[in-house]
């Protein structure tokens, strides 16, 4: 397939790589001058271009931007035919992001960037840490393979989704139609607490949306405060009990 990838952070650069391994072809595209980053696309695989270069005739567009960042793609992706298929992977926090008032009055995250945009988009690669998403992909059929979690409402779109997602090395859950993609956000149980696949179905039916956005805040601030920072098993730790507290 043609993926481009909007956002050259640890996700965007992680996945170009993951995905470039697996035989696709892979553009990448950063909010600074393409040279700025070739030589580091090249070395994963990929090409830099403009966001706009990036987009022109492919298959899927992976957003990995800050949420703050979508609402300027909207022109970018304003001419992508219908058969495209456009991920998100962003996050709220109104720490970095400000305020915003519809995700905090209940709004799913994606149905928010989905409006922005002016199309249908399709949740995936949100609720694994970059650490997760670089070092814990195992090949299919591993006792021990983590899940990652895909909602949307296209049957067809999540199913090649779910291919790229085992491609990475995890295997796919879907999580049902994006107004319930608020079932993977920061503050619940399936975020970044790196299940199985069953644990993971267990995790988002558990889901609390009343809860969510205190316990982010909660997880974030007791993560931001410790000294020295905490390990990657310490995040993953203090997402499962905090999650579910």
């Amino acid at each position: 397939m043609k993926i481009a990838i909007i956002g050259f952070g640890q996700i965007g650069k992680t996945l170009a790589g993951k995905l470039s391994a697996a035989g696709h072809q892979v553009r990448v595209a950063a909010s600074r001058d393409p040279e700025t980053i070739a030589a580091e696309a090249a070395e994963l695989g990929a090409q830099a271009f403009t966001a706009a270069q990036a987009v022109d005739g492919v298959d899927v567009v992976i957003l990995s931007t800050p949420l703050t960042a979508v609402p300027s793609l909207a022109a970018t992706v304003a001419s992508l035919p219908a058969s495209t298929v456009v991920i998100d992977t962003s996050n709220y926090y109104p720490f970095r992001d400000g305020a915003i008032g519809a995700l905090d009055g209940g709004v799913p995250e994606s149905v928010w960037v989905s409006e922005q945009l002016g199309r249908p988009v399709i949740k995936a690669w949100n609720a694994v840490l970059s650490y997760t998403l670089a070092h814990h992909g195992k090949p299919e059929g591993a006792d021990d393979r983590l899940a990652v979690p895909i909602a949307g409402d296209d049957p067809a779109g999540k199913d090649l989704v779910g291919q790229l997602v085992n491609a990475t090395g995890f295997d796919p859950v879907d999580a049902g139609p994006l107004s319930q993609s608020w079932r993977q956000q920061p503050g619940n149980p399936a975020y970044c607490t790196e299940l199985s696949v069953q644990a993971l179905r267990a995790a988002l039916a558990a889901a609390d949306a009343a809860q969510a956005g205190s316990r982010r805040d909660a997880i974030l601030a007791n993560l931001m405060s410790r000294r020295p920072p905490p390990t990657h098993a310490e995040i993953v730790a203090t997402n499962r009990a905090m999650s579910a507290a």
